[in-house]
């Protein structure tokens, strides 16, 4: 690996030069920001770290700050340290929240200093892109695989996660947007406050403005107090805004100033109020092309678009499905205290399928089969049947297929799993309900509204 010299000063770049050198280290230098950013989009593979210069006498129109935004977002696992002449503390803090990795200023360092700051930055590095902590991290919130696609989203993920960039997740549905929103959370300095999550469908067009942005007592009929809005919620933490590609476009506009400047006012108040947070939003819609058919605003799109996670599709990383099955098979018997396996030939199967609705699509599969066969290892007989129904525990058949929407069958796993409690419970609501870690009440809504016979369970003892 490589360290990348990039600075106008050519005595300055020697000495530099010198110390990588010493420290068993190779480097390439490059005098200008242009020849930077040509070298890296073809040998951003072979550099492990970057020093850059701020100012550039050779090319004033763009500065090191310029190179170190392009980077980040071309190349986010590359580490970049910024070392200046002309620092100034506000430099300092926006090179920060970019995501540089350090500031370092020139005029305060001899050659012995420069040496230990720079043998410190290359230790420090080295010990990160060894780390495996933050993988794990990422694992944690339920992103499974080792494949290159997903690789390359966790070393995204890392490295956006550590700035305060808004960062926007796009993806097919079923492909984890929710999970890796909540990793960039849990990895950001803003990880021990708040991440709100706005569900942008199911805000009623009239209620937008005061569910975001809260509202003043006696603003309208029923305001009887003050009401904090979820930007209120979201202080010092991090704002959620999933499925931002349905906000519908006279809605679009209130989000614009709330974003750049960070303020927000209430509805019926005469005053803003300044909010410090992140955000962070996801769609699986095409904004792009939304935005060509004016029904998405290209100014709320570069707000929201300062670095983009793309998400691949199952299809593209089969590979990782014999890991994400044995995650959920292990999420199972941990929750219902079970000892299911799945044969390997099954597993193979499930591996050959296309899986249009992707993680969320192969989750669900898996709750249905592991907690509706009787059998402690599962076959492919057990899943081949799912192209056409599951069985129902009551008889009934239950269709998981093409022909219904993913809400729809999200419901029918719900239910399934509703039942399949209720039965190994032999009918006792309160067990039920303690083993699924909801309350009796929600429980009890849920056997309403799926007109579930609770008597049918408890007639089996």
């Amino acid at each position: 690996m490589k360290i990348l010299i990039v600075d106008d000063n050519h005595d300055f770049c020697t000495t530099l030069a010198d110390i990588v050198h010493t420290q068993g280290w190779n480097f390439e230098i490059r005098n200008s920001p242009d020849s930077a950013l040509a070298y890296l989009q073809e040998h951003s593979r072979s550099i492990g770290l970057m020093l850059l210069d701020i100012e550039f006498n050779n090319q004033p129109t763009m500065t090191g700050i310029d190179v170190l935004a392009k980077t980040v977002r071309a190349y986010p696992t590359i580490p970049v340290i910024m070392i200046s002449g002309k620092g100034t503390i506000e430099t300092a803090v926006r090179a920060t929240k970019l995501g540089a990795h350090n500031f370092i200023e020139k005029s305060l360092l001899s050659h012995d200093r420069l040496k230990e700051v720079l043998s410190s930055a290359i230790h420090k590095v080295g010990l990160q892109k060894d780390n495996s902590a933050l993988r794990e991290l990422i694992k944690e919130q339920g992103i499974i695989g080792s494949s290159k696609p997903m690789m390359e989203v966790a070393d995204k993920v890392m490295r956006y996660g550590r700035t305060d960039l808004n960062v926007l997740i796009t993806g097919e549905t079923g492909t984890g947007k929710k999970l890796v929103a909540r990793a960039i959370h849990a990895i950001s300095r803003r990880s021990k406050n708040s991440l709100v999550t706005v569900d942008i469908p199911n805000i009623p067009r009239e209620l937008f403005q005061s569910e975001l942005f809260g509202y003043v007592r006696g603003s309208f009929s029923g305001a009887r107090e003050n009401k904090r809005g979820l930007f209120h919620q979201a202080h010092k933490g991090t704002l959620f805004l999933d499925e931002i590609g349905d906000l519908p476009p006279e809605l679009q506009a209130n989000l614009l100033l709330p974003i750049e400047e960070k303020v927000v006012r209430r509805v019926g108040a005469t005053e803003t109020e300044e909010v410090d947070l992140r955000f962070v939003s996801a769609t699986d819609r095409d904004l792009i092309a939304a935005m060509s058919e004016a029904g998405f605003r290209e100014q709320l799109y570069h707000r929201l678009r300062e670095c983009e996670i793309h998400l691949p599709p199952l299809r593209e990383r089969q590979e990782d499905i014999p890991a994400i099955i044995e995650y959920y098979v292990s999420k199972h018997n941990t929750e219902m205290q079970d000892g299911k396996t799945i044969a390997p030939s099954a597993i193979e199967f499930l591996q050959e399928r296309a899986w249009p609705g992707n993680v969320r699509e192969l989750s669900s599969v898996l709750k249905v089969t592991l907690q509706t066969t009787q059998q402690e290892q599962l076959t492919i007989s057990d899943f081949a049947q799912l192209s056409n129904h599951i069985g129902h525990p009551t008889g009934r058949q239950t269709s998981i297929s093409s022909d219904l929407n993913l809400k729809d069958d999200l419901a029918r796993v719900d239910q399934l799993k509703l039942e399949a409690t209720l039965e190994k419970c032999r009918g006792n609501v309160s067990k039920a309900a303690a083993m699924l870690d909801i309350s009796r009440e929600t429980l009890h809504n849920k056997i309403r509204k799926y007109e579930i016979d609770v008597q049918q369970y408890r007639s089996k003892k």
